[in-house]
């Protein structure tokens, strides 16, 4: 089968690898109709990782199921499913409690918790940017969709990852009907935290970012757009909430946050949304935060610790949570949004591409060039 393999530093290529196959009786075989390129993903494609050359990408899949191992119950051959990012057996302590994102199964390290589809440090498990992907505990793990799951593919796609991912970010930080909400982040993520922010009732979402196109979509879906290249973020969320903070806020950006003029610096969203949320405010931080990045600009990021305004957090008595996301505690509800009209989170996609086209999408999207907000790769497309 043809898969997207990591070749090294900002090199993917479009390769034969071994075909996905079903290896133990509780497995499905899925052959994947859509495969997005994360954000995170580039994480791994820039080289900041120690995810190993030879490797497939893919952890935000969806496709039709081909086979199933005889100990599936509920999944039927011809379904179509879309799969969390989170690999999850279902029946361990945290799997138990609903913690999918901290799975102690899947994750074969037992210094870890956690797995996923093509990702660094998250078990062996391989990336569905191919034709086919095995899905371990396939009762548990598959998601299956209605009659409309063909036609509106680019929103349903968004269940694997990003769009829980966005919601729990809102869930994290509390937002309620009312809320004035801000988010630093206006990528795919981001976007979704500000469409779920107004799904959850939020009376005003900013939304802080400098891409002139991820801001165009943000305020598409009704938020207040904020170009931290052009204004001081924290300034401008206080004027729009009458110099109190904003009731609640998002991290969506990560340990690679960069300020306007292209400088990097871990602590910047963490910082800024302290500074940006009210007293006794609430944070959710879905952003990426590593143990150790030794490709970092500072002496204290290379080892995965940021300089936090701790004192200042304190003061206000605010509250944070952050982390993966379970995505299985979401992505019923919000495939059900979207089935009802609801909810259309494919509005982000600038790109869908067949599988040759992902390096060069991937050098696009890294660059984050103007126009390319989402891709969305679909193997059974005709080449380019």
């Amino acid at each position: 089968m043809k898969a997207v393999v990591y070749d090294g530093p900002r090199q993917v290529s479009v390769k034969d690898v071994p075909d996905a196959k079903i290896e133990r009786p509780t497995d499905v075989l899925v052959r994947i109709t859509a495969a997005n390129i994360c954000g995170s993903d580039l994480h791994m494609y820039e080289g900041r990782t120690d995810f190993e050359t030879g490797r497939w990408f893919g952890h935000e899949n969806l496709g039709e199921v081909v086979e199933v191992g005889s100990g599936v119950d509920k999944v039927r051959v011809g379904d179509r499913v879309v799969i969390p990012f989170n690999v999850a057996c279902g029946h361990c302590k945290n799997c138990e409690r609903g913690l999918t994102n901290y799975c102690l199964t899947a994750q074969p390290d037992p210094a870890m918790a956690g797995a996923a589809y093509g990702f660094a440090d998250m078990g062996p498990w391989a990336g569905g940017q191919a034709e086919l992907l095995r899905v371990p505990w396939g009762d548990f793990n598959c998601l299956r969709l209605g009659e409309d799951s063909v036609e509106r593919e680019n929103d349903y796609v968004m269940l694997a990852d990003i769009f829980p991912t966005g919601y729990h970010a809102t869930e994290m930080a509390g937002v309620s009907p009312g809320d004035q909400t801000v988010i630093y982040g206006a990528g795919p993520v981001g976007l979704m935290a500000a469409l779920s922010a107004t799904i959850r009732g939020a009376s005003k979402v900013m939304v802080v970012d400098r891409h002139p196109d991820r801001l165009r979509l943000a305020e598409s879906i009704g938020a207040i757009a904020i170009d931290d290249s052009k204004v001081d973020p924290v300034e401008a969320v206080l004027e729009q909430t009458m110099g109190l903070g904003a009731d609640n806020g998002c991290e969506c950006v990560g340990y690679q946050a960069h300020d306007p003029s292209g400088n990097e610096h871990a602590n910047d969203t963490l910082n800024k949304l302290v500074r940006s949320v009210r007293f006794t405010g609430t944070i959710g931080m879905v952003g990426v935060f590593v143990p150790q990045d030794p490709g970092a600009a500072d002496a204290l990021a290379k080892k995965g610790q940021v300089a936090f305004d701790f004192g200042l957090f304190w003061f206000k008595g605010q509250h944070m949570g952050s982390g993966q996301a379970p995505i299985k505690r979401y992505n019923r509800a919000l495939r059900d949004l979207i089935a009802a009209g609801k909810a259309e989170p494919s509005f982000i996609v600038s790109h869908q591409l067949p599988l040759d086209g992902a390096p060069d999408a991937y050098t696009h999207f890294d660059a984050r060039d103007d126009g390319w907000t989402k891709v969305v790769l679909k193997p059974a497309m005709a080449s380019v």
